[in-house]
């Protein structure tokens, strides 16, 4: 009696364990299958969604769920939801600058490139302890060739001469403070000679616009003809037909590299690193690259030399590439939105 008791009990345990194990095992998968994302929203979302998303996480049984904003109000969430024990993102879109500031504040997981088999075709310079360059290209002017002559620095590209035929992007201000700093004796670690630029054309009529996209729809409509964008952008506008071309300009050419990166208190790290994989996939890499514009972060990819010729630099043009200096922008970005605001804007 006592022996087949015990079987009994040893049974009805196994059996307990056995539920709550699978139980458990449920919930670990339909965590693994969804991943929530921290992106802008417009052209770049639909893209992941097309060339990351459905080739290579939605066979796998990963739902991609998109908590779209601007960056702003994205890294404001996340340093409020700090001191949760689990935030509301797995994985955030960022500029490199951007993820330095969010490193900073202490606010970032690192990454375990050991869940990231692509990662080993990764340009070192896209690769950060606490973040991955997903795709990269450069600021250089940009003008409508059948409306006014090709710039060949920032300076010409925001003389007051344009009046309200020039046109800045308010999502953009760190780069547009950037370049008017470059287009003034400034420099990478020096934005203030660039509000005497800013403020200049400002006073001449030009006009500012809240995104990418509605600065696309004014160079369409020749509302505007001159402007500063990264020139993937413009190779985009391109394709679909829009008249603009880019200019690297002299002062130099700064780089723009866009990113992922998980948040300290993501609720699903493993998933989040299954998306970096992905958005590493070879084909992922060269299908932005035709649909967006922007270089590839993986040597591996292939890239058409008609295309590469578009959305590249000549030799000459390389020489000139400079990389931002995160610190200085980490430090110093409260007061540049403030400026921008209340007094560019104003």
């Amino acid at each position: 009696m006592t022996g087949s008791s015990l079987t009994r009990r040893q049974a009805l345990a196994a059996g307990t364990a056995a539920i709550g194990a699978a139980s458990l095992g449920g919930v670990a998968q339909a965590q693994q299958q969804r991943v929530v994302v921290g992106t802008w929203g417009g052209d770049y979302s639909r893209l992941i969604q097309k060339n990351i998303d459905t080739p290579f996480l939605k066979s796998k049984g990963v739902e991609v769920v998109y908590d779209e904003a601007a960056d702003g109000p994205r890294r404001a969430k996340m340093q409020a939801e700090a001191r949760l024990p689990r935030g509301t993102s797995d994985i955030q879109a960022l500029s490199a600058a951007q993820m330095f500031e969010m490193q900073q504040a202490g606010l970032l997981a690192p990454i375990d490139y050991a869940q990231i088999p692509n990662g080993a075709n990764l340009l070192p310079a896209m690769k950060y302890s606490y973040g991955i360059g997903h795709i990269y290209s450069a600021k250089v002017a940009v003008y409508n060739p059948k409306l006014v002559a090709a710039p060949k620095s920032f300076r010409e590209s925001m003389d007051p001469k344009h009046g309200n035929k020039l046109g800045f992007i308010d999502i953009q201000y760190q780069f547009v403070m950037l370049a008017a700093a470059l287009a003034n004796g400034g420099s990478v670690s020096n934005f203030e000679p660039g509000k005497e630029v800013l403020l200049a054309a400002k006073k001449a009529g030009a006009r500012i616009y809240p995104t990418n996209e509605a600065f696309a729809a004014a160079l369409k409509s020749e509302e505007i003809h001159s402007g500063i964008m990264w020139k993937a952008r413009v190779v985009q506008w391109q394709n679909a037909g829009i008249s603009v071309d880019s200019a690297a300009p002299s002062e130099g050419v700064p780089f723009y590299i866009s990113g992922f990166c998980i948040p300290k208190n993501a609720p699903n790290k493993s998933g989040a690193h299954v998306f970096l994989n992905a958005m590493l996939e070879k084909g992922a890499q060269e299908n932005f690259a035709v649909d967006m514009g922007y270089n590839a972060t993986v040597n591996n990819a292939n890239v058409a030399a008609d295309l590469n010729a578009r959305i590249g630099f000549t030799a000459e043009e390389q020489k000139r590439l400079v990389d931002l200096d995160y610190g200085y922008i980490a430090k110093n970005d409260a007061a540049m939105k403030e400026w921008w605001d209340k007094v560019f804007k104003a």
